[in-house]
């Protein structure tokens, strides 16, 4: 591409599909497979200059974890040319290979700008909306293409692609059969070239990776502690623990930092999870620092088999799936023995409890059960997540802090039909 020094990967109107897990980072943050959806656009174009757009009470503390990072400074740029690609796109090799031009262009897939080519003039007519939003309407004598791509819609559409984009970026990785950590004797490895086993990670005895109908991915630093069970498609993330007796199925990406145990179905951890005890999960995304309580399990399936509407963006929305679980926000957590209804939302910094199953949305900052919630106190919330932070080393700066106040702020309309605020954690 002529002049191409900038990558702007953008957020648009969608955003909010993709509650709660966007609450807290912007769309091109999500899990899909190994990488985040912005490391399978970044990887293809490492010497580029990047730059992010995204909401804006998000730029503080995004750009507090992306320090070389540009974001939201657009304007600032003074390259010939940038590559506008939307952060809700898978970006696999197909996809790329329809962006090879030569001159400006605006790609759309089904009315939906997916990439964007553009020169320093067109690019100062890009007016960022409300949440940061360029509008590439206004760019009318810019050639529009249509083409085929991946595009992340709802949450749902995370988890059925995540087998397929574990394969892939296991081939990218080309790490396949490089086992670096130590496998006890007593462990199996079944298809060893279809695994890869990072430094300082161990493979305890018992412990079996199956990898005979897909790859296995496991980071630095990991445990996979005895009599655990891993079947391919699957990721463990650099610092997680993968615990005694665990049951770990096809399809699953457990991000850095989590300790799980119990059955585990085609779902996603982003990072920094916990659901250390038995319990099903499966076809569902946690967010950060969430906590299953034990013997937590969610419904994935409809005892009707139909398809399952989940409630996103304020109206209930039918996946046209027969497999959905459950997405939970960054900071919820489960009591012991909670059940989750197939296509249950949970907000962020919410606490479910109790007997039988709690409604199926769930707003942020809730606290209770199947016999009603109340709004969970702003600055206890917040303590509470000073703390889980704190026990894993993190400390919570002031920019995550204004975050979560925002969010509470974003949320709030959420809550109204709630009771008074609880005060008893």
């Amino acid at each position: 591409m002529p002049g191409l020094t900038s990558i702007c990967i953008f957020e648009d109107n969608h955003f909010s599909q993709l509650y709660p897990m966007t609450l807290t980072r912007p769309v091109f943050d999500l899990r899909c497979g190994i990488f985040l959806l912005k490391e399978k656009i970044l990887r293809r174009f490492a010497e580029n200059s990047v730059h992010l757009l995204c909401r804006g009470y998000l730029e503080e503390v995004f750009q507090e974890s992306h320090p070389n990072s540009k974001i939201n400074e657009l304007s600032s740029e003074s390259s010939e040319f940038c590559l506008f690609i939307n952060g809700r796109v898978l970006a696999d090799a197909e996809f790329l290979s329809n962006l090879n031009k030569e001159k400006e262009w605006i790609c759309t897939h089904k009315g939906t700008v997916v990439a964007a080519f553009l020169g320093r003039e067109n690019r100062t007519q890009l007016t960022s909306k409300e949440h940061n939003i360029v509008d590439f309407k206004q760019l009318k004598d810019v050639e529009k293409t249509e083409i085929v791509a991946n595009l992340i819609n709802y949450p749902w559409d995370l988890i059925n692609h995540n087998s397929k984009q574990i394969e892939s970026d296991f081939i990218a990785l080309n790490a396949g059969g490089e086992i670096l950590g130590s496998v006890s004797k007593h462990a199996i490895l079944l298809n060893r070239e279809n695994i890869r086993i990072g430094l300082s990670s161990s493979v305890k005895a018992g412990a079996i990776l199956d990898a005979e109908h897909g790859p296995i991915y496991i980071g630095e630093n990991v445990t996979i502690m005895a009599n655990a069970v891993i079947v391919g498609a699957a990721f463990v993330g650099d610092n997680s623990t993968i615990k005694i007796g665990a049951k770990v199925y096809e399809g699953t990406s457990i991000g850095e930092c989590c300790k799980v145990g119990g059955e585990v179905q085609e779902t996603i951890f982003h990072s920094f999870g916990n659901k250390q005890h038995d319990g099903f999960l499966g076809h569902s995304y946690l967010g950060q620092w969430v906590n299953l309580g034990a013997d937590t399990n969610n419904s994935d399936l409809k005892n009707n088999y139909g398809t399952v509407k989940v409630f996103i963006d304020g109206e209930f929305v039918d996946s046209r799936s027969k497999f959905v679980g459950l997405f939970m926000g960054d900071h919820s957590k489960s009591g012991i023995n909670t059940m989750f209804n197939t296509g249950t939302v949970v907000g962020a910094m919410s606490n479910i409890y109790g007997g039988g199953f709690p409604p199926r949305d769930i707003p942020s900052f809730a606290w209770g059960g199947s016999d009603g919630f109340v709004k969970h106190d702003l600055e206890k919330a917040i303590e509470t997540a000073r703390i889980v932070m704190a026990r894993r080393g993190v400390e919570m700066s002031s920019a995550y802090e204004k975050m979560l106040r925002n969010v509470f702020e974003v949320t709030m309309v959420e809550r109204e039909s709630l009771g008074a605020e609880t005060s008893k954690m």
